[in-house]
């Protein structure tokens, strides 16, 4: 089960991308099991040395009891502090965005793939469908 953040790829040109872990409660993981979770409009903030994904959504599930989880609360996410240090500077940094790019389970645990990107203009939003289309045209069987 892979999840990806389509709109991040349109909208920013990705400069670097980090593997990092994600901090979740016990009815969320099997939410996302069950592919109920969506990185659309999410990005990361540092708030006293850690890094926190907001505004993530994972639906509740059903099975659980009245202690559901929160659909787009703020998680931690687990990172080194030399990382969280480094990101934060580069995040300091005129026009950078620190994005969530794809969701997936590695051994047992979910992985968050975090992106450093910049955003894109208009014109290149253009030339990324223009290359698109024409993908698409050549593509033959």
């Amino acid at each position: 089960m892979e999840v990806k953040n389509k709109k991040a790829y349109f909208d920013y040109t990705i400069l670097k991308e980090i593997e990092v872990g994600i901090s979740l409660v016990g009815s969320e993981i099997k939410s996302v099991r069950n592919g109920s979770i969506d990185l659309k409009d999410s990005y990361v903030i540092f708030k006293d040395n850690e890094a926190y994904a907001l505004n993530i959504y994972i639906a509740k599930y059903e099975e659980a009891n009245s202690f559901n989880h929160d659909e787009r609360r703020s998680r931690k996410l687990l990172l080194h502090k030399k990382e969280i240090k480094k990101l934060k500077e580069i995040k300091e940094m005129e026009g950078i965005s620190i994005i969530p790019l794809k969701a997936y389970f590695k051994n047992r645990h979910l992985k968050l793939l975090i992106g450093v990107c910049k955003g894109k203009k208009l014109y290149d939003k253009r030339e990324t469908i223009k290359k698109r289309d024409v993908e698409r045209e050549n593509f033959s069987f």
